[in-house]
């Protein structure tokens, strides 16, 4: 057997492989898409996961968004209205 097993079967995306800035889709995209779902539900952030991928932001949280992820709330304190 050569190289990682995915667990939806096939090989393991190497983010190495994906070109910054290059069109990502198809099967591709729905493989990159599943092991970025995989990561987020386990605690990682949207912003750490854009610069491991060497992606932006915003394709992380769109194809997150697609795959049907649960988003969670923006850490941090809240403003309170002044009275």
């Amino acid at each position: 057997m050569k190289g990682p097993q995915h667990p939806l079967g096939g090989k393991a995306i190497d983010v190495a492989d994906l070109k910054k800035g290059a069109r990502i889709t198809g099967n591709t995209r729905d493989k990159l898409a599943a092991d970025l779902k995989k990561k987020y539900e386990k605690g990682s952030s949207i912003r750490a996961l854009a610069e491991s991928t060497g992606r932006s932001y915003g394709f992380v949280h769109r194809v997150l968004s697609e795959s049907g992820v649960q988003l969670r709330g923006r850490g941090g304190a809240t403003r309170v209205k002044k009275k």
